[in-house]
C-alpha cells in the first residue's frame, strides 16, 4: 500500500484533499492521488469506509474533518507529478501501514485489506499431475491415499478461480480505459478459458469425490456464479470487439472500478471459506459489501443509459443500442458477483 507524508507534519497519510468542482468524490480522489503521488489507477465509486482526523487551518486552528476512502487499482506512476518534491513517498507491507499512520480508524480500514491472490500458473497447475507421479514410484502411498477418504482440491479450485476474476477483472478495467484494447481483450479471453477448465475439474470431483467440504448443490452453485461472472467479462469484451468500440462513457469506467473491487472482494473472500466457523463475520463483512456496490451499480448503470440516450437522441441511434448492450453487460458481471456473495452467505448459515 502506498503512503504520503503530510507537508507539516511529515508523518504518514494516504494521498486525500477537498472534494472538486466538476469531480465525483471517487474521481476527486483519485486525481489526488495522481497530484500528491503520481499514481494513475482505477478508483472503485463506492468508498471503503471513512476516518476523522484534526485539520489545521491556515489560522492555526484545528476542525475535525472526516474523510471518504475509495480503494484505487495501482496501474502506474507517471515521471513526474505536480507535488512530487513536496512530500515522501513509499510502498509499505499492509500491516506496516497500518503501523505507520496515526488515525485509528484508518488503521482499521488498512488492516481490513487482503492481498489478492496471484493468478495461478503452470506450476500450480502441476500439482495434481506431480502427486499422481508421485504415487506411481510409492506404491505404499498409493494405498494408503486409496483408503482415505478424499475431499478433493475443491478451495485450491475455488481459490485459483478467484484470482482469474482478479485478473480478468482489471483487464476489462484498462481495456474500458481506451487503451491497447485488442491486448486486454485477450487477456479476458485467456482467463474465461482459464476458469472454464478449473469449472470443468470441480464438476468432474463434485461427482466422483466420496467426502466433500461442502454441500455438493453448494459447491456447484458457487463454482457456477463465479463462472458466470468471468463469461460475462468475456461477452463484454467480445461485444466491443465485435461493435469496434474504442471510447467508453465514464459511468462505465466507474461501473468497472466496482467490477474490480468486487474481483479483489471476492479473492479475500473465497479463502476465508477453508474455516468458516472462525471466519464467519469477516464473511458477512464482506459479502454485505458486495452486495452494498452490486446497488451503487445499479444507479452506475441507470445514470449511465439516461446521459448515453440524451446524447444519442435524434442523432446517432446505433450509439445508444451499442452502449446500452455493454452496459447491460456491465450489469450483468456486477450482478454474478452479488450472486456470489448470496452463496457465501449461503454457506455461513449453514455451516458457521
Amino acid at each position: 500500500m502506498l503512503l504520503i507524508t503530510s507537508r507539516e507534519t511529515r508523518r504518514w497519510i494516504i494521498p486525500k484533499g477537498n472534494k472538486m468542482r466538476g469531480y465525483a468524490p471517487h474521481e476527486a480522489a483519485a486525481q489526488e492521488a495522481y497530484e500528491e503521488a503520481g499514481v494513475r489507477g482505477i478508483p472503485c465509486p463506492t468508498a471503503l469506509g471513512a476516518f476523522v482526523y484534526l485539520k489545521r487551518r491556515r489560522n492555526g486552528a484545528d476542525r475535525h474533518t472526516t474523510v471518504d476512502v475509495f480503494p484505487l487499482k495501482f496501474l502506474f506512476q507517471a515521471d513526474d507529478w505536480p507535488e512530487r518534491n513536496q512530500r515522501e513517498i513509499r510502498w509499505f507491507a499492509l500491516d506496516e501501514a497500518a503501523a505507520a499512520v496515526d488515525e485509528p480508524d484508518l488503521k482499521t480500514l488498512i488492516a481490513t485489506f487482503r492481498i489478492p491472490p496471484p493468478t495461478p500458473g503452470v506450476a500450480q497447475r502441476m500439482v495434481p499431475v506431480v502427486r499422481s507421479r508421485l504415487s506411481e514410484v510409492i506404491p505404499m502411498l498409493r494405498w494408503f491415499q486409496a483408503l482415505m477418504p478424499s475431499q478433493g482440491r475443491f478451495f485450491e479450485q475455488f481459490e485459483s478461480h478467484s484470482a482469474l476474476l482478479v485478473a480478468g477483472a482489471e483487464a476489462l478495467a484498462q481495456l474500458l480505459q481506451g487503451d491497447d484494447i485488442a491486448t486486454h481483450i485477450r487477456t479476458i479471453v485467456d482467463r474465461e478459458h482459464d476458469a472454464d477448465e478449473i469449472t470443468r475439474d470441480v464438476l468432474m470431483d463434485v461427482r466422483r469425490i466420496f467426502v466433500t467440504p461442502f454441500d455438493r448443490s453448494a459447491i456447484t452453485g458457487l463454482i457456477g456464479v463465479m463462472d458466470d461472472a468471468i463469461d460475462q467479462m468475456n461477452k463484454t469484451a467480445k461485444a466491443i470487439e465485435l461493435y469496434e468500440v474504442t471510447s467508453f462513457e465514464p459511468q462505465m469506467r466507474d461501473m468497472s472500478g466496482i467490477i474490480v473491487e468486487a474481483a479483489r472482494i471476492t479473492a479475500e473472500a473465497i479463502p476465508l471459506l477453508r474455516s468458516i466457523g472462525s471466519n464467519g463475520a469477516r464473511l458477512h463483512s464482506l459479502t454485505e459489501r458486495l452486495i452494498k456496490i452490486e446497488g451503487d451499480a445499479d444507479d452506475i448503470h441507470d445514470a449511465g443509459i439516461k446521459a448515453l440516450f440524451k446524447a444519442s437522441e435524434g442523432s446517432d441511434a446505433l450509439r445508444f443500442v451499442v452502449g446500452r448492450e455493454i452496459y447491460s453487460h456491465l450489469e450483468r458481471i456486477v450482478d454474478r458477483f452479488e450472486d456470489v456473495a448470496n452463496e457465501i452467505q449461503g454457506l455461513v448459515i449453514d455451516h458457521a
